[in-house]
This record gives structure tokens, C-alpha cells and sequence, in this order.
């Protein structure tokens, strides 16, 4: 019964923010900003833990390219801020480290990873300082819906409980 409800959790995650991403974005610098995406990062990270996040990210980033709502550098990204968002949240345990691990991981670590991915697969010459500020935006921007949403929803370990 665990597995089943961590899944399905996962699954409904990854629709929304899947489904997310045609509905509420934005130019942001360069880029285009996904806050439903980071939305879910924090709120995965919150819920489920640190590698469910990851996983959850990888897999929006994935549907959203290949329906093309998205590019490459949504998997370096979301990835990074889920991950630190959900090791950050482990930690800490307040919503708010959640939150700078979003901003950390997409802003800064998810920008200097995205260089050599937009170089390589998407032939642009960008560096760090024309991806941080849009990535900076976007994560702030989603993380803050997470607090809003996380906000009023009864927090428990509900996946993990059996």
C-alpha cells in the first residue's frame, strides 16, 4: 500500500506539473519561466522526500519536452532544485529551507549546469549570467506558490505512513 500511494502521489505531481506548464508561464531573460514546475519541486520535496522530487522533476522535464512545451534546460533545472530542495527540507524541516534549496539548486547550480547543455544539444553560447537571473525568477517565483499552497494543506508524512 505504501508504494501504491508514493506512485500515485508521484503521478498526480507530474500532471500537474506537466499540465502546469501550458497554462502558467512567462518570458523571464532568455528563458521561459516554469514556476508550476518549481512549485512541485518544493512541494514533492516537502511531501516526499529528496529523490522522489528528483524523479518527479526528470519526468516533467521529459513529458514537457516531447510535447514541446519545454527545452534541455528543464532537466538541469528542476533536477537541481528538487533535489536540494527535498535535502534542505530533510534537514531543516521548515518550508522555507525548502524554498532556498529550490532557488539554490535551479538558480545557481541548475544555471551553470545548463552551459554546457545549451551548448552542446541546443547550439547556443549563453553563459551563467544569461541563465541564472531567468532560473532565479522562475524558482523564486514557483517556490513562493509552494508556501502559499503548502500553506494551507495539512502537512503529514501521509505517503510514507502505510
Amino acid at each position: 500500500m505504501k508504494g501504491t500511494r508514493l506512485l500515485t502521489m508521484m503521478a498526480v505531481l507530474v500532471a500537474i506539473g506537466t499540465l502546469g506548464a501550458q497554462f502558467l508561464w512567462f518570458p523571464a531573460g532568455i528563458a521561459k519561466a516554469y514556476p508550476v514546475q518549481h512549485a512541485v519541486n518544493v512541494i514533492a520535496a516537502v511531501m516526499l522526500g529528496p529523490v522522489p522530487a528528483v524523479i518527479i522533476a526528470f519526468v516533467v522535464g521529459l513529458l514537457r519536452l516531447l510535447l514541446g512545451l519545454g527545452t534541455f534546460l528543464a532537466f538541469p533545472g528542476g533536477m537541481f532544485g528538487a533535489l536540494l530542495a527535498g535535502i534542505c527540507y530533510q534537514l531543516f524541516e521548515k518550508k522555507r529551507s525548502a524554498v532556498v534549496g529550490e532557488t539554490i539548486g535551479t538558480g545557481i547550480i541548475g544555471s551553470l549546469a545548463s552551459i554546457p547543455i545549451a551548448n552542446l544539444l541546443m547550439g547556443s553560447t549563453a553563459g551563467v549570467f544569461a541563465f541564472a537571473p531567468s532560473f532565479i525568477i522562475s524558482s523564486v517565483s514557483g517556490a513562493l506558490i509552494a508556501v502559499f499552497i503548502l500553506s494551507r494543506v495539512k502537512i503529514e508524512k501521509m505517503v510514507l505512513q502505510p
